[in-house]
């Protein structure tokens, strides 16, 4: 029947309909015949017959726009063609008109060779694939899915370990803590009681000392700033705002006590501090001035009759903003504030500022304001704090780097007031460390769990055959595995960042803050990057929040922005890259700067040898001796031409600011390809320190992914200053995808070598 319609013949009342039964079915099974479509296979039919009365008597019903056949003609007509080619033979790659053949030779009928070429026309004009749809016809039902993973090629608990360091024991102490119930994640709490709960997973942390693993150990702590380090970054694994939360408590606010006060404030609070005895948080970001610190206005006056310094708040744009702590928990601030004496400026100090009594309640003077809803890290309680006249005792004065005596006399060590600034901020540096190292595990866990899903999810491939999974597929490999590569890549920078930061020197001061800035900036943007492509790698199921992407993606976004912008940070680092060039073109003469600019020129035209731009060798570009050379030559072109742009604007009288800011385009890329250069140069330096010749074979393919993907994303750049051919670049991009193929087996052991439990991922898709 046809659905009221009139009744179409069945196409297996008549043999002479066989040959074509495959191809009359794929066309209305995938959508109504075009008349052109109709035309044409009449056409094609009519010539092959010479007989257009015989092709209208014989398909004339079937080829009629204004009457479809009905879905159980459809459905009958398939019934006939696998039927009839059940048992016939080599049906693995046959297409649709040699289908047709071998139908209608089970019907006694021999089809001849125009008929042949008509079919294969009709095919051709269809559009489709034959061989591909003859598959989905012949076998509708996949076979079981039985392929495994293939097996590690390295020891991934060797892995593990060759990660974590030397600091392996606090890390596994750290993830045994927090896979236990009482940190199990729970969704749908309301911001008061996930702030509760944020609070109670941080008072069971300093209970077990983690808090204090900075602080000396005279104040119950370990005096082992690493191993603070460490488990923080091991804590990123787990939940943001207890991250953020202890970050607040133990790191700025426990931190600037350490750094910046002096024996009697370490005698006096570090201890109650690392215990969460006394809660306590950061002031520093204003309002009105965010990352500029030195432009802050809040105020502390020193009073003479009292001896007390007088913190105010000269208007809303001074207000201490997104406190940490503030908006409930927080008794005591570190409050950063203009120092003044007798009318007289000395610039930012860092002053110690009861905010609430031991009742909870706010002090007098003081005003506070909950931040609210944010983003995320909705378990931490920011707030907005203003000051009245709160006075406070000199005492409170963190005196580090300078006093102010009973009567008012200012004194420091430090006698440059932009010297002692610096040297202040420069103690805190540590927070971006941390920063960068938590971020950096963010990334970790959701490419542990969007590479985890890929070897487990299927999603098409070829019919009679089990669906693909989808790290098979070469895009799922190119939104992965770079990403995992450069995950690889930026832990072991990252472990060189906390190494110089505790063992440096005050010589190496600057260098490690304009280190930590760059890698901080990096680290942030490539999770924020890694988490948006792992959780549209999962589809669907990335977006539900148990699956742990919707936390991640709130949770770190502002790390992008926390511990200062990261393009602020970027133009930092420039600035310190461009030190090394005061000398060379301050009060150069003319011959020398000729010198230095032919000396420059001489190095370009090595490097740009024909020879090596051309050469697509693939042992080649795997060369650590191609790698490096051109991350280096890119990192110093650019700090080069960026040091003669702003030579150019000065000497044109051009103010230093303004000429800083007509190039900060080029200064950010500067920061960005010196950052890279480091990446890939302690990720070089951790391979050749690798004592495992397999966990060595692994690292090497993650280097030349990261190093090659790294030159695909700024080829247009290589090759506009003539580094790279054009035949070199598409090399480049092959090499990668071969390298996505050649890593694909071992992404799971390789997501699995983080370490991180599955408590703590607590992504059903990934568990």
């Amino acid at each position: 029947m046809t659905d009221g319609k009139r009744k179409t013949p069945s196409p297996i009342d008549d043999p002479a309909l066989l040959p074509y039964l495959p191809m009359l079915y794929v066309a209305w099974a995938d959508g109504d015949l075009e008349p052109s479509e109709i035309r044409s296979i009449c056409r094609t039919l009519t010539e092959a017959q010479d007989d257009e009365k015989q092709c209208r008597d014989l398909l004339g019903s079937w080829l009629d726009p204004d009457q479809p056949p009905s879905a159980d003609s459809l459905q009958a007509m398939l019934g006939a063609i696998r039927t009839r080619s059940a048992d016939l033979p080599d049906t693995d790659r046959i297409g649709l008109a040699d289908l047709g053949v071998e139908l209608a030779r089970t019907g006694g009928r021999e089809v001849s060779a125009s008929e042949r070429r008509a079919l294969e026309e009709i095919e051709d004009a269809l559009g489709i694939a034959g061989t591909e749809v003859s598959q989905l016809i012949l076998f509708p039902a996949r076979p079981s899915e039985t392929a495994e993973e293939p097996g590690p090629a390295f020891d991934v608990a060797a892995m593990t370990r060759l990660l974590d360091g030397e600091y392996e024991e606090i890390r596994n102490r750290m993830r045994e803590l927090l896979r236990q119930p009482e940190f199990r994640y729970e969704y749908g709490l309301d911001r008061a009681a996930y702030r509760e709960r944020v609070l109670e997973w941080a008072r069971r942390l300093a209970a077990e000392g983690i808090g204090a693993l900075s602080y000396p150990e005279a104040q119950g702590g370990a005096g082992d700033m690493l191993s603070f380090i460490a488990a923080f970054e091991t804590l990123a694994t787990h939940d943001g705002s207890l991250l953020v939360k202890c970050g607040v408590q133990f790191g700025l606010f426990g931190g600037s006590i350490l750094q910046l006060g002096t024996q009697r404030h370490h005698e006096q609070y570090l201890r109650v501090v690392g215990s969460l005895e006394l809660p306590g948080g950061f002031a520093m970001t204003e309002t009105g001035h965010g990352s500029n610190v030195y432009d802050l206005r809040t105020t502390a006056r020193f009073d003479r009759g009292t001896g007390e310094f007088v913190i105010d708040t000269p208007d809303d744009a001074a207000r201490k903003d997104y406190i940490g702590n503030a908006a409930l928990h927080g008794k005591l601030m570190t409050v950063f504030a203009q120092l003044e004496i007798d009318g007289e400026g000395y610039g930012v100090h860092a002053f110690l500022v009861p905010v609430r009594g031991d009742d909870g309640r706010v002090l007098p003077g003081v005003r506070i304001e909950d931040c609210g809803e944010k983003l995320g890290l909705n378990g931490v309680d920011n707030g907005r704090l203003w000051f009245d006249g709160v006075r406070v005792p000199r005492e409170n004065l963190l005196n580090r780097f300078a006093e102010v005596s009973v009567d008012g006399g200012y004194s420091s060590p430090i006698a440059s007031p932009s010297k002692r600034f610096f040297t202040m901020l420069g103690t805190l540096v540590g927070g971006r460390v941390s920063v960068a190292l938590g971020a950096h595990s963010a990334a970790k866990s959701a490419l542990t769990i969007a590479v985890r899903y890929a070897t487990r999810r299927r999603q098409f491939g070829p019919a009679g055959a089990p669906e693909t999974v989808l790290l098979d597929y070469l895009t799922h490999q190119r939104r992965l595995l770079p990403r995992l590569a450069t995950t690889y890549a930026l832990d072991f920078a990252l472990k060189h960042l906390a190494n110089e930061y505790q063992e440096g020197s005050d010589d190496d001061r600057r260098e490690v803050e304009a280190l930590a800035a760059g890698l901080k900036a990096f680290s942030t943007w490539h999770t924020t990057d890694t988490i948006q492509i792992c959780r549209e790698a999962c589809g669907g199921q990335g977006y539900l929040a148990v699956n742990r992407f919707a936390a991640l993606k709130a949770d770190t976004d502002v790390f992008s922005t926390f511990e200062g912008d990261n393009i602020v940070l970027m133009q930092l680092l420039a600035k310190g890259l461009l030190t090394g060039y005061k000398r060379q073109f301050g009060g150069m003469g003319l011959l020398r700067l000729a010198r230095y600019v032919a000396g420059q020129t001489a190095t370009t035209v090595a490097e740009l040898n024909p020879v090596v731009t051309r050469n697509t060798d693939e042992s080649h570009l795997r060369s650590r001796d191609f790698q490096l050379p051109a991350f280096r030559w890119r990192a110093d072109h650019l700090l080069s031409t960026l040091a003669r742009r702003l030579k150019k604007r000065l000497d044109d009288g051009m103010d230093p600011f303004e000429a800083l800011v007509a190039v900060q385009d080029h200064a950010v890329a500067t920061a960005r390809a010196h950052t890279e250069r480091v990446i890939l140069e302690q990720f070089w330096a951790g391979i050749e320190r690798c004592e495992d010749p397999d966990l060595a074979e692994a690292l090497v393919g993650l280097a030349d992914l990261f190093a090659l993907y790294r030159i695909e994303l700024d080829r247009g750049w290589f090759q506009e200053h003539g580094y790279l051919e054009a035949s070199k670049a598409k090399a480049i991009r092959k090499t990668v995808n071969k390298l996505c193929c050649q890593i694909r087996p071992q992404a799971l052991h390789l997501v699995n070598g983080f370490g991180i439990p599955d408590e703590l991922l607590g992504a059903p898709i990934a568990t």
